[in-house]
């Protein structure tokens, strides 16, 4: 069974109920403090740590005296625009004095769905991963209609995960767990520690497991479970009530462990090489030794560019002699590669007129 001690890159998923007081709309001011220690100890063992957090209607609507009941769609995205801001000041503001930076990442279901905003998206919180930043990431409340929402966070948090990379993603809840009925309405109910696979009758335990505190319930924690686990990434369910609630978990709190069904790296592979090429690159003799070598493709190496194809979308990638030797997610359009072609990395800014990436196909979006 994972356990969180041994995660290289973990997603939180923190939900309105445990940041905000649902009676006055205030902010748990001693849990977020809590929180902080507890990520700072995890950051401090080289761990990446990427935070999913609602709250910011929730925030919004004590700001502005708006009731606690639900609100139409133009006060909820009011309220979140005012609770945004007050949201990500509390976290720069309980993280800061541990040393820890933070960045806001706004998303929305398009950002997922959409390739070349997936490949942004990534490449955004990667490179803020490397600068030491903790991303403090929510769901765009303020300009998501219905038809781009993902509409809960466990989702989100799940497909965040699968962007990442993450290895661990842990949902902080008001329940310790997945039980096999409603613990509140029957007192056999059993919490289940561990989960293989997530069959029917899984799904089927999950009917009104949760309290009535989040939008989804335990359904959308388990169907968040699907998504991540099928993508590499174990996902714990815990109880986030309480103070330092990481610190409890990793000292042994109970909790559902739901198991990956394969690596990160292994999953972001599959994806890459189902999906249909829309052109292909064909590079030079030492390109393709560099890309065997684990390289990323650069400009400089390429020789020739076949067919249409836009950012983020799939190339094949093809040696001197014509043979396929992989395929991977391009980073430019192929007007944009006929251009830089041939070229160095350091030309694209005088080539295209703006600070490119320095990679056509990155290592990690390549399969070979």
């Amino acid at each position: 069974m994972a356990a969180l001690s041994d995660a290289k890159r973990l997603v939180i998923k923190i939900g309105s109920a445990l940041l905000v007081d649902t009676d006055t709309g205030a902010l748990r001011q001693d849990w977020l403090t809590s929180l902080a220690i507890d990520v700072a100890r995890i950051r401090s063992r080289g761990t990446d740590v990427i935070i999913v957090s609602s709250g910011s209607i929730a925030l919004g609507r004590g700001i502005l005296g708006l009731p606690l009941t639900s609100l139409a769609l133009e006060q909820s995205q009011a309220a979140a625009a005012v609770g945004q801001i007050r949201l990500a000041r509390a976290y720069q503001e309980a993280l800061t004095p541990h040393g820890i930076v933070t960045g806001q990442v706004l998303v929305t279901l398009e950002d997922s769905q959409d390739r070349r905003r997936y490949l942004n998206s990534r490449a955004t919180m990667e490179t803020m991963l490397s600068l030491g930043v903790t991303p403090i990431v929510n769901e765009n409340d303020t300009i998501a209609t219905d038809e781009i929402r993902y509409g809960d966070n466990d989702r989100l948090a799940a497909q965040v995960a699968v962007t990442v990379g993450a290895d661990q993603l842990i949902l902080l809840s008001d329940v310790d767990g997945l039980y096999t009925g409603n613990p509140k309405m029957n007192s056999d109910a059993e919490r289940l520690d561990k989960v293989d696979k997530i069959t029917p009758e899984i799904e089927a335990m999950a009917g009104d497991a949760g309290s009535g505190l989040s939008k989804g319930g335990m359904i959308t924690k388990v169907i968040a479970a699907r998504i991540a686990t099928e993508a590499g990434c174990a996902m714990a369910i815990a109880l986030g009530t309480r103070l330092y609630p990481l610190g409890k978990l990793e000292n042994g709190a109970p909790a559902t462990w739901f198991t990956a069904q394969t690596d990160p790296k292994a999953a972001r592979k599959r994806w890459i090489s189902a999906m249909k090429p829309r052109g292909t690159v064909a590079v030079d003799a030492g390109a393709s030794e560099a890309l065997k070598r684990g390289k990323s493709l650069l400009p400089a190496g390429v020789t020739q560019i076949s067919g249409s194809f836009g950012r983020g979308e799939v190339v094949t990638i093809a040696g001197a002699d014509g043979v396929q030797l992989g395929q991977g997610l391009i980073r430019y359009t192929s007007a944009e590669a006929r251009q830089i072609m041939g070229r160095r990395s350091a030309d694209i800014v005088d080539i295209l007129g703006y600070e490119g990436r320095a990679a056509l196909v990155h290592r990690d979006d390549m399969v070979l």
